[in-house]
């Protein structure tokens, strides 16, 4: 999720295609899917049921009052309604718990603190760094998880 023209929000759009280039080489992982939900995640939601996911992974910049570039793994269902402050048209707890229900699968949120949410300003290098992390987490679970079957 995320604006590529809006900073640092972009965080979450960062990680899913560093996760997809590094995805490409990989042929032994299991079946998986990446959605680029911009500012309107909410219009994948059809994709998403069709690909009948056991669990999902959604990525975004959040203010957390952290660090700029920290990582936090959030429960969707403690995420409260950001209402206007979201930069999504739906906001994502809405966004979550309808995917929860819809799909009986686990819904993981990865949080990553944004420095900046300018308008025409690009990623800050921590949160450029942090997206990189994260994509290169995921990988890493995907990897022992094969490991293990």
């Amino acid at each position: 999720m995320g604006a590529e023209l809006r900073g640092d929000d972009a965080a979450g759009l960062l990680a899913a295609e560093a996760l997809k280039r590094s995805l490409a080489a990989k042929t032994k992982l299991p079946k998986l899917k990446i959605f680029l939900g911009g500012t309107a995640p909410e219009n994948l939601t059809g994709p998403i049921k069709a690909f009948r996911p056991s669990h999902v992974i959604v990525i975004d910049a959040a203010e957390m009052g952290l660090a700029p570039g920290s990582v936090k793994v959030i429960d969707p269902r403690t995420i409260a309604d950001a209402g206007s402050f979201s930069t999504h048209n739906l906001p994502l707890n809405v966004l979550t718990e309808y995917l929860r229900t819809s799909l009986d699968c686990r819904i993981t949120v990865v949080a990553i603190q944004p420095a900046r949410w300018e308008w025409g300003q690009s990623c800050s290098p921590e949160v450029s760094a942090a997206a990189a992390a994260v994509a290169g987490g995921i990988l890493q679970g995907l990897e022992k998880s094969t490991a293990k079957r």
